[in-house]
C-alpha cells in the first residue's frame, strides 16, 4: 500500500516558526508554573515537558514527516501522547492544545484533521474539568471557540493559496501562450515578407534579366549581318541592366520604385510601354480614362508591378505586335487592363510553376491585387489574344478584418 500523499500545502518561514514558538512557549509555560506554584509532581511535569519539547522538535529535522502523510501522522501522535500525558499532570497543558490544532489540520488530510482536532478539543475540555473537579459550559467555550479559529484560519490559507497557484498557472499559461503568439506572428510576418520578396525580384530583376538576355540574343542573331543593329541591342541591354541595377538598389532600401519616383503612375506606365516598345518587337500603348484621383503607394506599385509582369509575358510568350496599358479611374475603383493580340493560350492549361521555366508570374500579380482587397481576371484563347484585367479599392482593406481567400 502506497503510504505516501499529496503533499500539504506550503506554510510560509514566518508562519512556521511562530507555530513552533508558541508550543515551546507553552510547554515552558507550564513547566515553569508548576515550579513556581510548588505543584505536586513538579519534577514530573517538569520532565514530561522537556519529553514533550523534545519529541515536537525532532519532527521538523525529519525528511519523512514533510514527505509522507503517515510519517507526520506518527510523529504527531507521539506529541499528542506526550501532551495528554502532561495535561493529566497540570491543567496548564491545556493551552497546548491550540497549536495542536493547526499542526493536525496542516499535517493530516482533510477528513481526519477535524476529527483529530474535534479529539484534541474534547481531551482538553475533558483533562481540564477533571483538576478543576467540576464541569461547567464555560469550560468547553475555550478549546471549541480555538478549534473553530483554527479551522477557519488553515482552510482559509489552503483556500488562497490554492487560488494564488492557480493565478500563477494562469499568468504562466498566459506568458507562454504569449511567447507561441510572438513567435508564430513573427513566422507569419517572416513568410509574408518572403512572398514579398518573391514577387518583387519576379516582377522587377527577373523580368529585367529576362530582357536582357532576350536583346543579347537579338544582338547575336544581328551581329554578322547588321552590326549596328547589334550595337543598339547591346545598348539597349545595357540600359536595362542599369535599371535594374537601380530596381535593386532601391529594393534593398526598401524604398518605391524608381520608376515612381518623381511621377504619376499613368506618366510611369507610359514610360514603361515607350521602354518595352524600344527594346522588343512589339508595340506597347498606354491609354488613362476617367479623372485621376491620387492612389496610395501600395496601390501604384502593385498595380505598376503587374503592368511589368504582363508585359514581359507578352514579349517572352504571345509572339504579339501590339499590347495596350489601360489605367482607369472608376469612382471607388481603378482598374488596370493590359490587352494584347498574341497567339493566346488555356488558362485552364497553364503549366505548373517550376524554378528553372518560370511561371510564377501570374500568381505573383494575382497575389498583389487579393492583398490589397483587389481581383485580377485573364481572358485568352488559343489564336485570340490575351485580356489581363486588375481592379483595386481606392481604399485599402480593413486590417482588422478577416482575410477573404478565394
Amino acid at each position: 500500500m502506497n503510504t505516501t500523499a499529496p503533499a500539504p500545502t506550503p506554510a510560509t518561514r514566518a508562519l512556521t516558526w511562530c507555530l513552533h514558538l508558541l508550543v515551546i512557549g507553552l510547554l515552558a509555560l507550564a513547566a515553569g508554573r508548576a515550579v513556581a506554584d510548588d505543584r505536586p509532581h513538579a519534577a514530573l511535569i517538569v520532565a514530561v515537558s522537556a519529553v514533550c519539547g523534545v519529541v515536537y522538535a525532532a519532527g521538523p529535522t525529519l525528511p519523512r514527516v514533510r514527505r509522507s502523510r503517515r510519517a507526520a501522522a506518527l510523529w504527531l501522535a507521539a506529541v499528542g501522547g506526550c501532551w495528554l500525558v502532561l495535561l493529566a499532570l497540570s491543567p496548564d497543558a491545556v493551552w497546548v492544545a491550540f497549536p495542536l490544532y493547526f499542526l493536525q489540520l496542516h499535517l493530516l488530510p482533510r477528513r481526519a484533521g477535524p476529527a483529530a482536532v474535534a479529539a484534541t478539543a474534547a481531551a482538553a475540555v475533558v483533562g481540564f474539568a477533571a483538576h478543576q473537579h467540576s464541569f461547567s459550559p464555560a469550560m468547553a467555550i475555550g478549546p471549541a471557540l480555538g478549534a473553530a479559529v483554527a479551522v477557519a484560519v488553515v482552510w482559509g490559507y489552503e483556500a488562497l493559496y490554492r487560488e494564488s497557484e492557480q493565478r500563477r498557472r494562469l499568468i504562466e499559461e498566459l506568458t507562454a501562450t504569449r511567447a507561441d503568439l510572438a513567435a508564430a506572428q513573427h513566422t507569419a510576418g517572416v513568410l509574408a515578407e518572403r512572398d514579398r520578396l518573391a514577387r518583387e525580384i519576379h516582377d522587377t530583376l527577373a523580368q529585367g534579366l529576362s530582357s536582357i538576355q532576350l536583346l543579347l540574343r537579338a544582338a547575336e542573331r544581328a551581329l554578322p549581318q547588321a552590326p549596328q543593329t547589334a550595337a543598339r541591342h547591346v545598348e539597349q541591354a545595357r540600359q536595362a541592366a542599369v535599371d535594374n541595377l537601380a530596381e535593386a538598389r532601391r529594393f534593398v532600401a526598401a524604398l518605391t520604385p524608381p520608376t515612381l519616383d518623381g511621377t504619376t503612375l499613368a506618366g510611369a506606365l507610359d514610360r514603361l510601354c515607350a521602354t518595352t516598345s524600344a527594346r522588343h518587337r512589339l508595340t506597347a500603348r498606354f491609354h488613362r480614362t476617367g479623372e485621376p484621383a491620387p492612389l496610395a503607394t501600395a496601390h501604384e506599385v502593385a498595380l505598376l508591378r503587374i503592368a511589368q509582369s504582363a508585359l514581359a509575358n507578352t514579349v517572352r510568350h504571345a509572339e504579339a505586335t501590339t499590347a495596350d496599358v489601360t489605367l482607369r479611374y472608376l469612382g471607388d475603383e481603378v482598374a488596370l487592363d493590359i490587352t494584347d493580340d498574341g497567339r493566346g493560350f488555356d488558362p485552364a492549361r497553364l503549366p505548373a510553376p517550376d524554378p528553372q521555366a518560370g511561371g510564377f508570374g501570374l500568381a505573383a500579380m494575382r497575389a498583389r491585387a487579393q492583398a490589397l482587397g483587389g481581383t485580377l481576371t485573364l481572358t485568352s484563347a488559343p489564336g485570340h489574344g490575351t485580356a489581363l484585367a486588375a481592379r483595386l479599392p481606392r481604399t485599402p482593406p480593413d486590417p482588422t478584418q478577416p482575410e477573404a481567400h478565394p
